[in-house]
């Protein structure tokens, strides 16, 4: 068995003077689910600064950090016929600027969705866990 370690982020953006959020989805090109923008992080990088450039990376955009949302996920998966044990660390971010027709290769497509859309779009319990954290730490 393996490790790793990945950092994502849960990007909102305010529509509407404010009124409306909505949420950044991706569609991953490697397996064609919806998931959040997420990566390992790389040597000497922090959590944060992996996450920032994982979402930058795969969605086209830039956001800042409003904070951690806790409990990180964790889980197991076979890659290559070997067991990883993954950890990742998720961030509520704000869309800075930026567009999503900008998205990496990773992503055969990226969208901005209300939070039910979002919600039923992303594929793994797990994120809809930290998804549905994200929206009442953002509630406050």
């Amino acid at each position: 068995m393996i490790s790793e370690h990945s950092a994502g982020g849960i990007v909102f953006r305010r529509r509407d003077k404010g009124k409306q959020v909505e949420w950044l989805a991706c569609k991953h090109s490697g397996y064609h689910k919806w998931v959040l923008p997420k990566g390992i992080i790389e040597m000497r990088e922090s959590p944060e600064d992996a996450a920032l450039r994982e979402v930058g990376e795969e969605t086209g955009i830039k956001a800042k950090i409003i904070n951690k949302i806790t409990p990180e996920v964790a889980y197991k998966y076979t890659k290559n016929r070997i067991m990883v044990d993954k950890k990742v660390e998720f961030f509520l971010m704000e869309y800075a600027s930026g567009d999503i027709k900008d998205h990496c290769w990773e992503m055969e497509e990226v969208k901005w969705a209300k939070g039910d859309e979002a919600l039923r779009l992303l594929e793994f319990p797990t994120e809809k866990r930290v998804f549905e954290q994200a929206t009442k730490s953002l509630k406050g």
